[in-house]
């Protein structure tokens, strides 16, 4: 299957260069591109689309925004933000408002590719910095009452899968920390966003904090 990328950044130099990225891999092809996030709004809404690469500061409506607007649709495409500034309230607002993935520009050509991909096949990517001051900015904010209601259709063992993930835990550190196999695991991991309706584990870390299961420090 082939991955159909749409390109959303005001620079058309920095459009250029993603484009002839994304052209040279077999399985993924470019199918729109636009200048700002209005333009990444119409371009999804018209034409069929897998991934969209977005941009954070773009005129007329920014890329946290229009990112809201796109995964607020039905079938949806992921999108992967990129952006030049390495800071927690661009990640952190691109990530609320359903983005599954965060990279920084000065990311390699692989890397983007790579994002590409993992976003596609269900999963999260972001930069390794910012995974971890995600968790804790999580941590530091707020407790929440525990939403017993959400959180009900949840075994006891998913409950646990997921207060491990709300951890920074990868597969293999659940694995051995529950005494189970990477394969168990992941087949956890894929009921409880199921359950929950949630993208991926970027977005099952946010709700465990926002449904009280896990109490910030």
């Amino acid at each position: 299957m082939t991955i159909r990328v749409v390109l959303a950044d005001d620079q058309e130099l920095v459009r250029t260069g993603l484009a002839m990225v994304v052209d040279a891999c077999d399985d993924m092809r470019v199918v729109a591109q636009a200048a700002d996030g209005a333009e990444a709004v119409e371009a999804v809404r018209r034409i069929p689309s897998d991934v969209v690469l977005m941009d954070v500061q773009m005129p007329r409506l920014d890329g946290v925004a229009a990112t809201a607007a796109i995964t607020a649709r039905e079938g949806a495409p992921k999108v992967v933000v990129l952006t030049t500034f390495d800071l927690d309230e661009y990640a952190y607002a691109a990530l609320r408002a359903g983005a599954s993935g965060f990279l920084l520009k000065d990311a390699s050509a692989v890397e983007v590719v790579d994002a590409i991909r993992t976003v596609h096949a269900g999963d999260a990517v972001l930069a390794p910095s910012t995974t971890r001051r995600m968790l804790d900015h999580l941590a530091d904010s707020e407790p929440r009452p525990v939403d017993t209601e959400a959180l009900s259709v949840l075994t006891e063992r998913e409950r646990e899968v997921l207060v491990a993930m709300a951890g920074g835990l990868a597969n293999p550190e659940i694995a051995r920390r529950l005494y189970v196999s990477e394969a168990t695991v992941k087949t956890h991991v894929g009921r409880i966003l199921s359950k929950l309706r949630l993208r991926d584990r970027v977005h099952a870390v946010i709700f465990a904090y926002d449904h009280g299961l896990v109490r910030p420090r």
